[in-house]
C-alpha cells in the first residue's frame, strides 16, 4: 500500500467541517441516564489465569439496557491496594479472549481493565463472552455491526457499545484495586474510537479521567472514510447504502452522533494518538480530523500528541507505540501522584 491520502503537512492542518447534531450532548446525557436506571451490579471473581506475576478477575457488569458485559481485570500478583489503571477497548471483531493474552499494563505495575465488545470476538482467536441481545440487533443491516440500527441514533449499535464503555469506567472504579482518580483509556482501531468516545462522554457521566491513548482510531470522520476507502469495516456502510439508496442522509445523521471528531471535541484530558500513513482501513485524514478536533471544548491548551508511522498500514506502531505509551502513562500517572 502506498501513501494515498493527504501529505503529512496537510494532514497536520486538516480540520474538516464535521457537522455535530444540535442535541449531541443531550442525546448522550439521556443515554447515560437511561443506563444508570439499571444497577451496575459489578462483580470481580478471581480466576486461575495460569500466570505467576499477574492476578486476574473475571468481571461482569450491567451495560446499556442492563445487559451483562464481560471483561477482565488484571493486577500485579499480590496487589492489595488501589493502583493507577488502564482501561482498554478492543478492535473490531476482537474479544477479551484468554486472560493470558492481553495483560501488558498489569506487567507494568498498573491495574488493567479490559471490556468485551458486545456481539464481537469472532475472528481474532480471542473469543468474547458478551452477546448483543438487544431488540435492535435484528433490524435491516449489512453483515457486520456498522449498519445495525443505523436508521436512528436511538437504535444504532454503537450507542450500546459507547454506553457500555462508560459503564466500564464506572465498574472499574468499584474495584478496590483501582484508584478512581487515576484512570486512562486506550485501544486500537475500533478500540481507539471507543476510547475517544469514552474520553468525550466521561465528563457527562461525572467521571474524571487522566488521559486517552487511541491508536489508529476507527469510527472517525465517517463521510471522509466512505469517500476514500472501500475497505471493511467502513465498506459495510457503503454496501448498505448501495442497497438502501434512500437512506443516505438518514445514515449520515445517525453516524454524526457517534463520530470521533464530534465526541473527541468534548474531551478535556490529555491524549496520545497514533496514525499510519499507509492505512487504508482507518485513513490518515480521518485520524487527523479527530486528533485536530480533540479537546476543542477544553481550549487550545490541552496537551496532545500524535505518533506518525509513515510506512505502516493498519498495524500502525505496534510495539513501538506500546513503548511510547509506557513512557506516556508513567508521566500521566506521576503528574497525579
Amino acid at each position: 500500500m502506498a501513501m494515498f491520502d493527504l501529505s503529512l503537512d496537510k494532514l497536520r492542518a486538516y480540520r474538516p467541517e464535521v457537522a455535530a447534531p444540535a442535541d449531541l450532548v443531550d442525546f448522550w446525557r439521556r443515554s447515560l441516564e437511561k443506563a444508570r436506571a439499571d444497577d451496575l451490579s459489578a462483580t470481580f471473581t478471581p480466576i486461575d489465569n495460569k500466570l505467576a506475576v499477574v492476578d486476574t478477575y473475571d468481571v461482569t457488569y450491567a451495560g446499556f439496557g442492563g445487559a451483562p458485559i464481560k471483561g477482565w481485570l488484571h493486577v500485579p500478583a499480590g496487589t492489595t491496594g488501589p493502583l493507577p489503571t488502564v482501561v482498554q477497548y478492543f478492535g473490531y471483531s476482537g474479544g477479551r479472549g484468554f486472560p493470558h493474552t492481553t495483560n501488558l499494563w498489569a506487567q507494568a505495575g498498573y491495574a488493567h481493565f479490559l471490556m468485551d465488545t458486545r456481539g464481537q470476538g469472532y475472528s481474532s482467536g480471542n473469543p468474547g463472552g458478551t452477546p448483543d441481545d438487544s431488540a435492535y440487533a435484528g433490524l435491516n443491516h449489512a453483515p457486520g455491526f456498522m449498519t445495525a440500527g443505523i436508521t436512528d441514533p436511538e437504535t444504532y449499535y454503537y450507542r450500546r457499545v459507547y454506553v457500555d464503555a462508560v459503564r466500564a469506567l464506572e465498574a472499574a472504579r468499584m474495584s478496590p484495586f483501582v484508584d478512581p482518580d487515576q484512570i486512562v483509556v486506550t485501544g486500537g482501531s475500533q478500540g481507539g474510537g471507543i476510547s475517544i468516545a469514552a474520553a468525550g462522554l466521561a465528563g457527562l457521566a461525572g467521571i474524571n479521567l487522566l488521559g486517552c491513548a487511541p491508536d489508529v482510531p476507527f469510527l472517525c470522520h465517517f463521510e471522509r472514510a466512505l469517500q476514500i476507502t472501500d475497505k471493511d469495516p467502513y465498506g459495510e456502510i457503503t454496501r448498505y447504502l448501495k442497497g438502501f439508496r434512500n437512506e443516505v442522509e438518514t445514515a449520515y445523521r445517525t453516524l454524526s452522533y457517534f463520530d470521533g471528531v464530534n465526541l473527541g471535541r468534548l474531551a478535556t484530558v490529555p491524549a496520545l494518538f497514533s496514525v499510519a500513513l499507509m492505512d487504508a482501513i482507518c485513513p490518515p485524514s480521518t485520524v487527523f480530523a479527530a486528533y485536530n478536533a480533540y479537546g476543542d471544548a477544553a481550549g487550545t491548551n490541552i496537551q496532545k500528541d500524535i505518533k506518525v508511522y509513515s510506512h505502516n498500514e493498519h498495524e500502525g506502531g505496534q510495539t513501538y507505540q506500546q513503548d511510547a505509551q509506557l513512557d506516556w502513562f508513567a508521566n500521566i500517572f506521576q503528574s497525579r501522584a
